[in-house]
Order: C-alpha cells, then structure tokens, then sequence
C-alpha cells in the first residue's frame, strides 16, 4: 500500500505519540474513485437521488443523497456491556433545501413554489426577559413594478433555504436520535438541560435544521440557544481564513490545472456541451465548468424534491435526461472523493481548513474525561463541506459526496469495572467508521488516548499546527 508521510512537513510528534502513524493512506479502490467507471458507467450503482425514502427492499444504510443514514434505534449496535457510555458529539450536514442561486440556470423553465412553510426570524428580550416578539417568518414575492426579473426559479423560495420535506427530515433526525441515546440507552435526559448543547454556523439553514431537529428531540417548551462563533472565525463551517489551505486545494483541485484533476473534464465535455446547450450556462462561464458542482446541486435538488429534470426554454424538446443526470452524479462522487481523500495533499488541506474544529472535539473530549465540564452531548448542524473535511481527516476508506443529513457520531465510553481508561467509537451513517489509517482502523473501543493522538498531532494544542500552517 502507499502511503505518503511527507506531504505533513509541519506535523512534528512529541516522542510520547511516536507510535501514531500520521501518513496520509489512501481510500479503498471502488466504482467511486475509478475514472473510467465515473465517465463511462451507467445509472448510479444503487445510490438513490431522487426521494428522502429508500426504495422498497432497500436497507438501510444504502446512500441516499436526499436523506442519508444516520443513528437509528431499528439498527443501533449496542457496545458490549462492559462499556458506558459518557459522551457524545454528533455532527451532521443540513437536510435537504432548494439550490443555491450560484447553481440555478440563467432561467428557470418552471417556478419553486415554498409557500407551504415559514422561515422565522425575530429577536426578543432575554436575561431578564421583556417585551415578547411576534412570530414574524419571510414571505418572498416578486414585486410587477420591480423591472428586474429574478434569476433562476421564480416562486416563493430563498436561495437556498431547507424545504418544507427537509424540516420534516430534520424534525425525524432529532427524533430518532432521540430514540436511541434516550430511548434505548437512558443516556440523554427526558427534557433538554444545561448538559446539552446545540451548535450551528453563520449559514441559516443550519438553524432552520436545527430548530425542527430540538423539536423532534426534547419537545421543549422553553427557548433553546444555539451557540454560534463570530463569521471570520467560525470553525464549525469553516468559515476561519486559512489562505495555505485553500492555495493547496487549488493546486490539485476544483480550479487547477493537475492533469489527474483535469482528465475528467476533458472527458467530459460532450456532456458539459449538451448540458450548456439545454440550461442556457455559457460555455465560458468558468464556475460552472471548474467542477460539477453547480449541475450536480441543480439536478439533485429538483430530484430530491420529485420534480422534472429541466428542458431547455428555446427548445423544450431537449430536455436532461436520466442517464445525463446519473453521469453528473457519478462525476460528482469522483470529484469530492479526489478532493478529499485520494490526493496525497488532501489530508494536509483538510488539516488546515479544519484543524480548529478537530482540536475543539479533542478539548471537548478531555473535557468530559477530566471532569472539567458537565456537557454529556453535543450537538452541530453543519454543510458538506464541514463532514468532508472531518472524513478527509480521518481518513475514511469509502469517500463519498456526503448527501443531506450525513452524519457522524463521536461515542466516548468508559469500562463500569474502574479503568482509568477511556474508548472512542465512531459512527458514520450510523455504522461503526473504518479508517484506511492502521493507528484507527476500526474505530471501535479505540483506547481514546491514540485517538486524540493522531488529533494533536494534526493539529498541535489549541490548534497552534494549524495556525502555522495557515500563515505559511
């Protein structure tokens, strides 16, 4: 197997961690991460796309991109009775929403209607408490008078918000969390207290998740804050400046000009032409031929919400078809599993962009270890780009493009016959993680002192890897 060591010059170990192999390891070989079966292939090799309900005969588990798998009490493995558990953190991607308007067409040939929901926004006196707030929610209109024309779908939508079937999803989410680490392991309270948190960033949606997701979970019938960091700093999105990171990625990703990056492009361009041709996208438009990214959120969004694949305005008897569709799809898994795993580079620019957030999680860990803190559950609403870098860094065996709701979930457990020892697992779609890592591996009953480790490692204490590495 390669492995490559090199590409983390600034990742100096203290002797104590000499043994915690810190190499980047390459992911597993599959359908996924093989040119030729992304450009080539056919349909979408099981992967759903079009609804938040798997299809009949599907088990759970499967990867849907409208609604992925995450902890559920039908298929939660309990740890072995000798462990309790003692701490949680759980990450995950929004649920599923309208596109963002960098990704809608010049015009839309139908309008999205969201009239069938309302995204709140008011604030109220609090601590002490004074006067109370109307329920006050956006009502998006086009004004007749106004002689702009809306780009991308007419309707009553923001650009993005969560829709009305990806609040529902949210609101399932909290509550079959609920189920498992209430319901079938006593472990969070019946009502929401101060040993639970709930985080979210800078990006609304989060907080429009959030908010059907507490529901779903505790029912409370008092406020709940969602803790939030400052916009220029946020490690949650990421949203904190890390200008090496991003000069990394542009070097042998989306924007650059790596022939092991470009050969995808160059083969596809007949369906780039024909997409161009149909959605009315310039064909000079550089965002839009970078990367998939923008065709992939366009089709999947429609088809996530059971609507009609797009034909062309001038000519409505062209129009993308399914096998179009599904080879985007395909070219978008290839895309995100280059970007963040089968580059060499990607787990140096994962590190950079995200190494904040990683030593957070490590000091909330050894915070929960020490007694330092009474939090027993965390809990963060995050984006796409959050869950893949925190996969890129622990470097899973199967990358995918992490769909809507992806989940992670940190389970810090402790032996009931005293042990000083702690033991991490982890769950990704609610199964236990594999790590093409040998320091990680499985991680299940991991002694957690290698886990933080490899974090610190990474990372150096409070980050400080990090911010040398960004100012380099």
């Amino acid at each position: 197997m390669i492995t490559t060591r090199h590409v983390l010059p600034f990742f100096l170990l203290p002797a104590s961690f000499a043994s915690v192999d810190l190499g980047w390891h390459p992911p597993k070989k599959t359908w996924i991460n093989q040119l030729d079966k992304a450009v080539n292939g056919s349909g979408t090799n099981g992967f759903v796309f079009n609804t938040s309900e798997l299809p009949p005969g599907t088990k759970y588990g499967a990867y849907n991109w409208c609604n992925m798998p995450h902890v559920r009490s039908q298929e939660y493995v309990r740890a072995n009775s000798e462990y309790q558990l003692e701490y949680v953190e759980v990450i995950h991607r929004h649920h599923k929403r309208t596109p963002y308007a960098s990704n809608t067409f010049p015009r839309e040939s139908y309008p999205w209607e969201c009239s069938d929901e309302g995204l709140f926004y008011f604030g109220e006196p609090l601590n002490p408490a004074g006067n109370t707030s109307a329920k006050t929610y956006w009502s998006v209109y086009t004004s007749e008078t106004n002689p702009f024309a809306p780009a991308g779908f007419n309707g009553t939508c923001v650009q993005p918000q969560i829709t009305r079937e990806g609040l529902d999803d949210s609101w399932q989410h909290g509550k079959d969390l609920y189920g498992v680490y209430h319901g079938l392991l006593g472990f969070l309270p019946e009502g929401i207290n101060d040993k639970v948190t709930y985080r979210v960033t800078n990006n609304v949606i989060t907080s429009q998740v959030a908010g059907m997701l507490v529901e779903g979970m505790f029912k409370p019938s008092k406020t709940v804050p969602l803790r939030i960091q400052p916009t220029s700093l946020d490690s949650l999105e990421p949203a904190y400046s890390c200008p090496a990171s991003l000069k990394l990625y542009n070097s042998y990703g989306v924007g650059g000009s790596a022939a092991n990056w470009t050969a995808h492009l160059t083969a596809a361009q007949p369906l780039f032409n024909t997409l161009d041709a149909i959605s009315g996208v310039p064909k000079d438009s550089t965002d839009w031929h970078k990367s998939f990214d923008h065709y992939y959120d366009n089709l999947s969004a429609r088809q996530c919400h059971s609507k009609p694949l797009p034909c062309s305005i001038s000519d409505t008897s062209k129009c993308v078809t399914q096998a179009q569709a599904d080879t985007v799809y395909r070219l978008g898994q290839y895309e995100y599993s280059f970007i963040y795993r089968d580059s060499p580079q990607s787990l140096q620019a994962a590190v950079g962009s995200y190494g904040v957030f990683i030593a957070e999680l490590a000091q909330n860990i050894r915070d929960c270890i020490s007694g330092k803190s009474s939090i027993i559950y965390r809990h963060n609403v995050a984006h796409d780009g959050s869950v893949s870098r925190l996969l890129s860094i622990l470097q899973v065996d199967v990358m995918v493009w992490v769909g809507m709701g992806s989940e992670v979930v940190f389970e810090i457990y402790s032996k009931k016959v005293y042990d000083s020892k702690r033991y991490i697992r982890i769950l990704w779609g609610g199964q236990i993680l594999t790590s093409s890592n040998p320091s990680l591996g499985k991680v299940d009953m991991l002694d957690v002192d290698v886990f933080l480790a490899y974090l610190d490692g990474l990372t150096g204490t409070k980050a400080s890897k990090v911010v040398a590495f960004c100012q380099s």
